[in-house]
């Protein structure tokens, strides 16, 4: 499903793990697991317009002109700690990308984010750049993390998250406009404490056991 700016990557498989990851009976383990597939599949979607050029390759009968993806490789950024859970479902499929990182946490009273780490590729410019968090909240971390890899040189970034609240979506599009968002599921609302509702809970929490 489409909507401007934002992919709702509504797949069976995707819809099925989703299920599996909200339900609270759901082990750390199994949470774990199921982030890195849906990872995979949200990744799909998520390169799915990369630019492609021709190359010659011999194959074991003959010479062909095949294609390859064109120009330097990717950059995957996860926002710590969460978005350390997609980051291995990505790479399996582009073993070869630039890892950037970006250590934001939410004040629990103001829901404002706090940076408290940032590391990322010097040529971050020449490459398509792709955000990862498994929820689009409020959407404050989303938009400091974007706002720091512009001012680093960023030019083509995209947001991958699993769920995404109506309220962030709007935060993420007024604030930058030109960074599309791929989600698995938009929720209904944010409660008063800024969680996604009905959500899945924290993914940190329940991805490393920490609550």
């Amino acid at each position: 499903m489409h909507q401007d700016g934002v992919t709702v990557i509504d797949h069976p498989l995707v819809s099925h793990k989703l299920t599996l990851m909200r339900d609270k009976e759901t082990s750390t383990k199994s949470f774990r697991q199921l982030l890195r597939e849906i990872a995979l599949l949200l990744c799909y979607e998520a390169t799915r317009d990369l630019e492609l050029t021709l190359v010659e390759i011999e194959t074991p009968l003959t010479k062909m002109m095949a294609p390859k993806i064109a120009g330097k490789k990717l950059v995957f950024v996860p926002i710590l700690r969460a978005g350390m859970g997609l980051l291995e479902g990505m790479l399996e499929l582009v073993p070869s990308a630039r890892i950037a990182h970006i250590g934001l946490y939410r004040d629990p009273k103001t829901l404002v984010a706090v940076e408290y780490y940032f590391k990322a590729p010097e040529d971050i410019g020449d490459r398509l750049v792709i955000v990862l968090d498994p929820m689009l909240a409020t959407a404050n971390s989303a938009v400091a993390a974007v706002e720091r890899l512009k001012e680093r040189g960023a030019r083509n970034i995209r947001f991958v998250c699993l769920l995404a609240a109506p309220e962030g979506i709007a935060h993420m599009r007024d604030a930058h406009p030109d960074v599309h968002i791929y989600c698995a599921a938009i929720d209904e609302r944010l409660n008063e404490k800024g969680y996604i509702m009905p959500g899945l809970g924290d993914a940190g929490d329940r991805m490393y056991g920490t609550k």
